[in-house]
């Protein structure tokens, strides 16, 4: 009788999404033709925004058999005329998962640097097409490549490159041909577009659907948000691990010098106090400590009361002029109010909140709507999963604010940080934070305020109209009447007593 044993293996990062794609939001035809195609606009827009580059972003979705019925094969293409990627790069950036510019400690879009290789990976299993990356950085020449994913490996492998010239245009453009279902993404899509052109008003996006109908967001504004600065880590968010290959790391001889140099707020005092606390030699070299000084610094960092909260300088909110220009571009309301909230922190993750409400007008049906965002990513997915739904329909007391039940109403909330909490690798609905959700109430109650005040006296004024409406009616009978009754030659200036009125 044979004895099993047990095997061990290792698999790479691309083995294993493969095995386990639904976790990055590719769980069928249709939300993977929806996950591909906001992945690929994402990182154009990242990339021109870093740059300050007023984004020109075309997206052409197109059937490989437009005879067959879905889920079938689709093409789809985002251009940009952002930086371009440098050719060495292109071929790790887009066949390797976790290969990318957006490991910084800055607020991007993408958080794990995986979205549009997974979509490219997504493809290449559904399809067996190669992705096709056309890519301009000195604007000379471009650079092409059609290359798959080695999925045990985790490796580019280049089928084919050309080069030709690029007339002094920068950008990426990238192809990919995966199974979708357009049929019952579509409606997402373009959600997701028009929810992308609310808060990226500075952005021209042109959309060609598989039927060939164009749909063109246009630029409302030239002004573009200020870029995020990288930036050192916050005590407060530091763990074990992160300590260690810091320590690593360090190029300072002291740890007076590693505190000042390798924390973010940190000074000189500050680092001195700290190490007095955590009775650690400030001449001390960093790579001295052992795991259990490692494990009792950490525990240090995170009970010191004496370090500064983090500032939003790596981070990059929309701002409220932006914000209302693209509120007002894509609902039209009758009436808009906007507010960015204080630099707050979670964890020793910074984070900005902004709140938009927009009322009445010929786009908004009544009831309430919600519009998410994060870092500028519109959640279409799990609403009621959401901690602005929560606050939303949970914690603010709408009876104060004398608002109907019907009122047609749109509440935008956008949180912008470094390490958006997210509850899923899908980027659909963000966690439970108190810091979060004391900065969504506050801000909500806010735009609240101003509807209410605006409604109020909106009511004042319709009620001096009904009483100017009646005067009106019936003033020139009772002068009439008066006039007769009296022997009077002519009227009253019964006129400008309607005038004082009104």
């Amino acid at each position: 009788m044979s004895k099993s044993r047990v095997v061990y293996t290792e698999i790479s990062p691309s083995e294993f999404f493969y095995r386990n794609r639904d976790l990055a939001g590719f769980t069928n035809p249709s939300r993977a033709l929806y996950s591909a195609v906001r992945e690929l606009i994402e990182n154009s827009l990242d990339a021109c925004e870093l740059f300050q580059i007023l984004p020109e972003i075309y997206i052409r979705i197109s059937a490989l058999n437009d005879l067959q019925p879905d889920p079938k094969p689709y093409v789809i293409k985002v251009k940009d005329n952002g930086p371009g990627v440098d050719p060495k790069y292109v071929p790790n950036a887009f066949g390797k998962i976790f290969f990318g510019s957006k490991f910084l400690l800055r607020q991007s879009r993408g958080i794990f640097g995986m979205g549009g290789t997974m979509a490219i990976l997504y493809g290449q299993i559904t399809t067996n097409k190669p992705v096709i990356v056309s890519t301009s950085s000195d604007g000379k020449t471009i650079h092409t490549f059609e290359l798959f994913i080695n999925i045990q490996d985790n490796t580019p492998n280049i089928v084919r490159k050309a080069q030709h010239p690029a007339n002094g245009e920068t950008g990426t453009s990238v192809e990919i041909t995966l199974e979708g279902d357009f049929q019952r993404a579509s409606l997402k899509i373009y959600e997701y577009l028009r929810q992308t052109a609310m808060v990226a008003p500075y952005a021209n996006i042109t959309f060609m659907d598989p039927q060939g109908f164009i749909t063109i967001f246009q630029r409302a504004t030239q002004i573009m948000p200020k870029p995020p600065q990288e930036t050192l880590p916050h005590p407060y968010g530091i763990d074990v691990e992160a300590l260690k290959r810091m320590l690593r790391q360090s190029k300072q001889d002291t740890m007076l010098k590693f505190m000042y140099k390798n924390f973010h707020r940190v000074g000189k005092r500050i680092a001195r106090k700290f190490l007095e606390y955590a009775n650690i030699d400030l001449n001390r070299s960093p790579k001295s400590l052992n795991d259990d000084e490692i494990v009792s610094f950490v525990e240090a960092l995170h009970n010191y009361n004496g370090f500064l909260q983090p500032d939003a300088s790596c981070l990059s909110p929309i701002g409220e002029e932006i914000l209302a220009a693209g509120i007002n571009k894509e609902l039209k309301p009758e009436f808009i109010a906007v507010t960015t909230r204080p630099p707050s922190a979670y964890s020793g993750f910074p984070f900005i909140v902004e709140i938009g409400l927009a009322y009445g007008g010929k786009v908004l049906q009544p009831g309430l709507k919600l519009f998410r965002f994060a870092n500028r990513i519109p959640l279409l997915y799990d609403e009621a999963n959401d901690i602005s739904w929560k606050v939303i329909h949970e914690e603010v007391d709408w009876k104060r604010y004398k608002i109907p039940s019907d009122a047609p109403l749109a509440i935008i909330t956008h949180i912008c940080s470094t390490k958006v909490p997210y509850k899923t690798v899908g980027k659909e609905y963000l966690a439970d934070r108190p810091e979060i959700e004391r900065e969504l109430k506050n801000g909500i109650r806010e735009v609240l305020r101003r509807l209410s005040s605006y409604l109020s006296k909106k009511g004042s004024m319709e009620m001096i109209k009904r009483k100017i409406n009646i005067y009106e009616k019936y003033l020139p009978l009772i002068a009439q009447f008066s006039t007769e009754l009296s022997g009077a030659k002519r009227l009253p200036q019964y006129k400008k007593l309607i005038g004082k009125i009104g």
